[in-house]
Parts: C-alpha cells; sequence; structure tokens
C-alpha cells in the first residue's frame, strides 16, 4: 500500500493531465453536495472519477515505458501512444455523459 500510494502522491505532483482532472474531481464533488445527488448518482460519479484517475495513470505508465524502451520516434511507439490516449478519452467521454444525465435535470431545475 506504501508504494501505491507513493505513486499515486507521485503521479498527481507531476503529471499536468491527472491535475486537471483532480480539479475536475473537485469541481464535481463540490456541485455533487451543492446539488445533493442522490447515493447512486455519487456511485456512478465516484467510478466515473476513478475509472479516469487511473486511466489517466495507466496512460503515463503507457507513455513512459515505451519512451525507455525507444526514447527516438517511433512510428509503432506513437501508434501505442495513441491508443493509451485514446482509451483515456472514450472513458472521459462516457464520464461526460454520465455527468449531464446526473447534473442537467438538476441544472434545470434550478430555473423552474
Amino acid at each position: 500500500m506504501g508504494y501505491a500510494l507513493k505513486g499515486a502522491i507521485i503521479l498527481i505532483k507531476t503529471e499536468a493531465s491527472i491535475q486537471v482532472q483532480a480539479a475536475i474531481a473537485i469541481i464535481m464533488t463540490i456541485a455533487g453536495f451543492y446539488f445533493n445527488i442522490t447515493a447512486t448518482e455519487w456511485i456512478a460519479q465516484t467510478l466515473c472519477i476513478g475509472l479516469i484517475m487511473g486511466l489517466e495513470g495507466m496512460n503515463t505508465t503507457a507513455e513512459a515505458i515505451a519512451d525507455f524502451i525507444h526514447p527516438d520516434f517511433h512510428k509503432k511507439i506513437g501508434h501505442i501512444k495513441d491508443i493509451a490516449a485514446g482509451a483515456v478519452v472514450i472513458t472521459a467521454i462516457a464520464s461526460s455523459i454520465i455527468g449531464g444525465i446526473i447534473y442537467i435535470p438538476y441544472i434545470i431545475a434550478l430555473f423552474n
């Protein structure tokens, strides 16, 4: 557990993409408290946050390993990095849709 926590701290301190995701996670958590979302909505939101941040970590790992193995530009390494980044984008899109499903009704209710 100690090594895992160390890795998470390093990831958050050194990777801009994780820092952006962490900021979004904080904003969404505040929104969850503000709108008093249901337990089921909290579960979905927490799962989305965890999936995106975990996948960002795996993307960072894939990129670091690829750069270590082949530091110069290589078409196949670029392809691997693109696929890893694509996995993050797919998860982010799905999470955005889930966020919309959760929050759009609350936002509409504010104006009614």
